[in-house]
């Protein structure tokens, strides 16, 4: 029977929440790294017991930890988070004139096929990260100098479905977004949601049109909309969306999702995950039908992955 792996990370250190396909009993270990904040934790494609973690504290800095035994025990890797040239300078709040520089990894993504190596990147590589290349045409931004501009949009996260590589789903700042063609050209499918601001957006690991978006109020006011715990599914590729609630809570709930903390795992029915700003981590076996809170007292989410194990 196949087993399922949560992996997530929170502002007092990373957890691992397990059970087995019916996916009603979890056992909670943790935290690692107790203390720290771990932006990011994800297992290796190819090899599911190889998981990277990105613990980081205001006195040590980034440390990238891995695991090759599923969790229970951590190494320090690859900490060189240099910049190529200079990364010029950004503007303070005073008006003073700084230079950008490396602070945390909010993301790594291991390879599909090569458990020895991880990514951390925005925009589009063809060739496995040699050379990157903006893939935003479509996109617009209200909130930068020029709205239409080819770099600068604010992306918090992009979904796909395997057997479509062609086909991605992004929430951005403001609008739900797709692309049929690879990134070369969006257009908005927001539709009928609340707010089409948000963080986090997934797939159906066995429905490639059926896609999961958790609004939030505004830029400003980072809580789900209206107070209201809803995950919005949508059948059809977007623009039409249904309020997911039964076993969410329906009133005065102002907690956030963030970018990283929505994920699904590969059984069928398709199991969806979310973790929340509260430390509530809730969990559906059955696509978004019913929610369960299966790991309520947590630190504040910060990024929410799932493993589909034999």
């Amino acid at each position: 029977m196949s087993k399922v792996r949560v992996l997530v990370g929170t502002r007092k250190g990373a957890f691992i929440l397990s059970s087995d396909a019916s996916r009603k009993r979890w056992q909670i270990e943790g935290p690692h790294f107790a203390g720290w904040e771990v932006y990011h934790v994800k297992g290796s494609p190819a090899d599911p017991d190889r998981i990277f973690a990105a613990p980081s504290t205001g006195w040590h800095g980034q440390v990238m930890q891995r695991s090759d035994d599923g969790g229970k025990t951590w190494e320090v890797v690859g900490n060189q988070f240099g910049y190529d040239g200079t990364p010029g300078k950004h503007t303070w709040y005073d008006g003073s004139p700084h230079p950008y520089e490396f602070k945390r990894v909010w993301h790594v993504e291991p390879d599909l096929t090569d458990p020895e190596t991880a990514y951390a990147g925005v925009f589009r590589t063809d060739d496995a990260g040699k050379s990157w290349r903006p893939a935003n045409r479509g996109l617009r931004s209200n909130y930068i100098p020029d709205p239409d501009a080819e770099v600068g949009h604010c992306v918090h996260r992009i979904a796909l479905h395997p057997s479509r590589p062609n086909t991605l789903f992004m929430q951005k700042h403001w609008d739900v977004m797709r692309t049929d063609d690879g990134g070369e050209t969006w257009r908005e499918i927001s539709g009928n949601l609340p707010s089409d601001f948000g963080f986090v957006i997934d797939v159906h690991a066995n429905e490639p049109e059926t896609v999961y978006v958790i609004p939030i109020q505004s830029d400003t006011l980072h809580y789900v909309a209206e107070g209201k715990l809803r995950v919005y599914r949508s059948r059809t590729g977007g623009n039409e969306w249904e309020a997911m609630t039964k076993g969410l809570p329906q009133e005065n709930c102002y907690v956030n999702v963030l970018r990283d903390a929505l994920a699904v795992d590969a059984l069928d029915p398709c199991g969806v995950y979310f973790g929340t700003s509260g430390g509530q981590v809730y969990a559906s076996a059955n696509a978004g039908d019913t929610w369960d809170a299966i790991a309520p007292n947590l630190p504040a989410v910060l990024s929410v992955e799932v493993q589909t194990l034999p």
